[in-house]
């Protein structure tokens, strides 16, 4: 199956323009680059028409910026019409590399300031563009997505206050729980999640790794991945296994009530290859006691992916692990900003999803349904077929 749909003959919505903030620029150029590429063959002989105009361009990114004043407070701009177009505003509430200056004192930039910034972009379109689309590969507070006691519900909140602000299409990667979707059910959420692009990378990483139930297991960390697991597992056709928190519910740490103990349930794991899946690295603390139980019980290498990859307290006890031979691979996707020093380590792998989310923009903008590229199993089925007539 290609990668590329060509849309020959079908009308987009509207023109495609891309707004991306700061801190998602980087992710936005390339996906640009595909688009540009995506279209460069496509409608040829449309070209000009009044319903192709501003089809083919040499790029679809408007300048954009949220400038701050010396208090702080800040402003969106747009320095190009987006009058009739169809815009995607991207945003990456993770970057905490940017900051600004309050009153003389550097701050950096949280996600509260990322998910202002994109209301400040939205409201300066005006009302004017033909439909505004949200893409924000992190959801904001995803984690905060239902409540168990007297607390907010902000994930829930930021929906609606989005869709209130004439958001029509919400676009976000493995969120933590899609139900939240059930906050603005009349408008579009969709949740992409990058299983193709894992095995992908890791096969490039590591070429030697056997894919069958002899010599590969895949392990969700906890209940909350388990759908996660079991997709893995069936369509790369081996066993799965899964750990389970024991946690300690009379305590509360940072937020959370701490982890007592991983519990395992699953096949030996002797003289095997282990994959962890979830959606996302966090300190990655509980992660990383999954990968030592796993390499303790005989398990070969241990490869953890996951979708985002945060590293709030930082990359040292990856290292140690990785010294020790608890863990021989990182996957994390490019959504997100990751740091220098990250990308420079021996284990880090990326799952590249650029070419992914341009589909993904060109598929919506052209108001077709994201089956065709939301569905990984042939893809994946493709790659280890090709992989396996070059053994």
């Amino acid at each position: 199956m290609s990668d590329i749909i060509s849309y020959e003959n079908v009308l987009p919505i509207a023109p495609l323009k891309i707004a991306a903030l700061e801190g998602c620029l980087d992710l936005a150029r390339g996906v640009d680059d595909y688009l540009v590429r995506f279209r460069e063959s496509t409608n040829q002989k449309l070209q000009g028409t009044p319903d192709f105009q501003g089809y083919h361009e040499d790029s679809y990114i408007i300048r954009s910026a949220c400038p701050r004043f010396g208090t702080g407070e800040a402003k969106g701009i747009l320095y190009d019409s987006v009058r009739g177009v169809d815009l995607f505003i991207m945003a990456d509430v993770l970057n905490h590399s940017l900051s600004y200056t309050v009153c003389g004192h550097k701050n950096y930039m949280s996600p509260d300031d990322h998910y202002q910034d994109l209301k400040r972009i939205i409201s300066a379109t005006n009302g004017k563009a033909h439909r505004i689309n949200v893409i924000m590969p992190f959801l904001y507070e995803g984690r905060q997505h239902k409540r168990s006691q007297r607390e907010s519900l902000d994930c829930a909140f930021a929906l609606q206050e989005l869709v209130d602000m004439g958001v029509t299409n919400i676009i976000t990667f493995d969120a933590h729980d899609p139900r939240v979707c059930n906050a603005v059910p009349l408008y579009g959420f969709d949740s992409f999640n990058p299983p193709y692009q894992f095995i992908k990378g890791l096969l490039k990483a590591e070429p030697d790794l056997k894919i069958d139930k002899e010599h590969l297991m895949v392990i969700s960390p906890d209940e909350g991945a388990m759908e996660r697991a079991v997709y893995f597992a069936g369509v790369l056709g081996v066993d799965m296994g899964m750990f389970y928190k024991r946690r300690d519910y009379s305590v509360v740490v940072r937020g959370k009530n701490p982890i007592v103990a991983h519990e395992f349930l699953g096949d030996a794991l002797s003289g095997k290859d282990v994959i962890i899946i979830d959606d996302m690295i966090s300190s990655g603390e509980s992660m990383l006691d999954v990968a030592r139980q796993i390499r303790e019980r005989g398990a070969k290498r241990v490869f953890v992916c996951a979708t985002f990859g945060l590293y709030t307290d930082g990359l040292d006890k990856f290292d140690e692990y990785y010294e020790q031979g608890y863990i021989s691979r990182v996957v994390t996707t490019n959504l997100n900003y990751r740091s220098p020093s990250l990308l420079a380590k021996p284990y880090y792998v990326e799952a590249n999803m650029t070419k992914f989310l341009a589909a993904i923009i060109d598929c919506i903008n052209h108001d077709v349904s994201t089956e065709h590229v939301n569905d990984p199993t042939e893809r994946i089925h493709g790659l280890l077929e090709r992989i396996e007539q070059s053994y």
